[in-house]
């Protein structure tokens, strides 16, 4: 009675089973089992036989409970053979015809009223016998293990060429949505340039030769005497380099946390889903991908007839590992980079000229009141300026530099003799070497990756994000198009607001600004008005004797909403924070002058200055 109650559910299942889908793995079985019922039966046997096995070595307690389990599938095995045979008479037919992939049908019923698992058709076995030239094994059954490990040579659905702000982030965001992906780097560390030879480090040269500058010229009249101060650069350099390791062996290990693989090595496309890369050990791979996001960043812009040779004419790179403080430095790039490493070798003792072709300093985006007041406070700190100078000649003669210029508007030439010429022109896109033109990469004339709206590239399958492709050389805003871009491919949708992206210069006083310009606005014919509160009016600011700067609302006339705000002053890289809060959720000027805000705190001074956007400030 068991064994017939068995094999009526078995009946039962291979009934219901036949009406449900069925895979593809599941087919060849049931069509390999139809044309070698020999073999089918064998290996039902070959069960029975490894039970009764199994069987023998059970305990005397359950011995009784194991045979009848052994016989149990003895009598099935044996059943299930004598169907196979009954069934399938012609097994060994192999007329002609032909006919398209063969279709599982439904339970059926022979003369003997034997119930059938499922059957195939005449026609579609004979298909089925025509493409078997050679007989068929039945399917090995694959631990799960192997099949992990098998795993392994799919493609990835992710890959990540560039291991910097915005490729190590998509990697992340990738890893974390469940997306199996690499993440190949050729530095060899990860991080990119922000985190290796950028970012990172100069902050860290430039806060650390703040305190010895304010230990040298401020503490004392703070009632603070420091006898005997020196600068020990080594030792400085080495803080720096103990800071950027840290946080690069973090990021190694947040790709791990993440279980995302860091490939070491340069990679380039052989085709649209495909990446070979010549791994820094010597050794080659090929990576697949459904997915390819191109992160690679960018490198210093080059200044035409001038060799860089990172000693005496350097880079921002040899800028940041000077062996010693030079007495006389030239910047030639009044932007960003250029007055924080003007700035940092300037309070280390070095007489610092900056020469820059525009009229005015800070780079593109930064409010033209705002410059004006950023000069002049550089201008006390000992930094010299020549604005609107053209550079014709950069020479090395032996330990000295010799630069020559001439004024853009009057053409009168000038010599500049210096130790050390620092050149900071800009910085352009890292495409060469990925093979971009063998799989139809777009580039613009200034050698940018050119992308639609969600960061696909002309070749389906790429994407592209950070300073390869258009936008401000940032590192988080390259980190906001490598999770955006991520949550494109697994969901199809992700944002980033360009309107509200912030710069930042780490000088003392730091400048930070989102948004709009004074002179923006008025280009683009924009009715604006104008909030402004002085930090010399701040309490803290006052405690702390740090008077200089101020905070500087630009809001839509007519509905008060926040288009710009520009910071000069102490904290200001962290106060701008708040002004990318409020433009993000679309906050007017007044929804910021009615939140309350600490007291006595720096931010007291973006307050006020929302409330002078619309009413008056109270403290001013």
């Amino acid at each position: 009675m068991w064994i017939r109650g068995v094999l009526r559910q078995a009946s039962r299942s291979g009934q219901e089973r036949a009406s449900q889908p069925v895979s593809r793995h599941q087919r060849m079985q049931r069509l390999t089992e139809a044309e070698h019922p020999d073999e089918a039966r064998e290996r039902l046997k070959n069960i029975a036989r490894r039970v009764d096995t199994w069987s023998e070595k059970r305990s005397n307690k359950t011995i009784y409970e194991s045979w009848m389990v052994a016989l149990g599938f003895s009598f099935a095995g044996l059943y299930v053979a004598d169907w196979l045979e009954d069934a399938y008479p012609e097994r060994n037919h192999r007329s002609g015809g032909a006919s398209s992939q063969p279709q599982l049908q439904g339970p059926t019923t022979s003369d003997e009223s034997k119930p059938r698992f499922f059957s195939i058709s005449v026609v579609d076995r004979t298909a089925v016998t025509l493409r078997a030239t050679q007989p068929m094994t039945l399917p090995r059954v694959v631990p799960s293990m192997a099949r992990g490990l098998a795993s392994s040579s799919e493609p990835y659905d992710v890959v990540v060429i560039g291991g910097g702000p915005g490729g190590y982030v998509a990697a992340i965001k990738a890893g974390q949505l469940g997306l199996r992906t690499a993440c190949i780097e050729k530095r060899g560390s990860l991080g990119g340039t922000c985190l290796n030879v950028g970012c990172i480090p100069s902050k860290a040269m430039l806060n650390n030769s703040h305190k010895y500058h304010d230990t040298l010229h401020d503490l004392k009249k703070r009632g603070i005497e420091v006898k005997d101060v020196s600068l020990n650069l080594p030792t400085m350099l080495k803080a720096k380099e103990k800071a950027v390791t840290a946080l690069t062996k973090g990021v190694e290990g947040l790709l791990k946390k993440n279980k995302v693989d860091y490939v070491k090595g340069m990679g380039s496309f052989s085709s649209p889903t495909t990446v070979d890369v010549e791994l820094l050990d010597g050794g080659k791979t090929q990576i697949e991908g459904k997915n390819i996001i191109i992160a690679t960043g960018s490198e210093v812009t080059p200044f035409p007839g001038v060799e860089i040779d990172e000693e005496r004419i350097v880079s921002s790179t040899g800028a940041l590992s000077l062996k010693e403080v030079p007495k006389k430095m030239i910047v030639i790039g009044g932007g960003v980079i250029g007055l924080e490493m003007g700035s940092v070798w300037s309070r280390l003792g070095a007489e610092v000229t900056v020469v820059e072709f525009q009229d005015a300093i800070g780079g593109p985006g930064v409010d033209g009141e705002v410059g004006k007041a950023f000069k002049k406070v550089l201008e006390k700190q000992g930094l010299k300026f020549q604005l609107g100078t053209k550079v014709s000649s950069v020479e090395r003669h032996g330990d000295t530099v010799t630069l020559k210029a001439e004024g853009k508007s009057d053409g009168k030439e000038i010599s500049l003799d210096a130790d050390v010429v620092l050149v900071s022109i800009g910085r352009r896109p890292v495409t060469k070497g990925l093979n971009l033109e063998a799989i139809g990469v777009e580039l613009d004339d200034k050698g940018r990756v050119v992308v639609d709206d969600e960061y696909n590239t002309s070749c389906k399958g790429v994407k592209c994000i950070g300073d390869a492709t258009f936008g401000p050389m940032l590192a988080h805003k390259a980190e906001e198009e490598g999770i955006a871009a991520v949550e494109m491919i697994k969901t199809g949708y992700g944002h980033v607001n360009y309107d509200v992206i912030p710069s930042v210069v780490y000088t003392y006083p730091e400048v930070a600004w989102v948004g709009k310009s004074e002179e923006q606005l008025k280009s683009e014919g924009v009715e604006y008005k104008i909030g402004k509160f002085p930090f010399m009016a701040n309490s803290r600011a006052k405690t702390n004797d740090e008077p200089e700067g101020f905070v500087k609302f630009v809001v839509e006339k007519e509905t008060d909403r926040i288009l710009g705000v520009h910071i000069i002053g102490p904290n200001a890289g962290e106060m701008i924070a708040s002004a990318c809060l409020a433009m993000e959720y679309s906050a007017s000027a007044e929804d910021v002058g009615r939140t309350c805000h600490a007291h006595p705190t720096l931010s007291e001074a973006f307050k006020e200055a929302a409330l002078a956007s619309y009413d008056k400030p109270i403290n001013f």
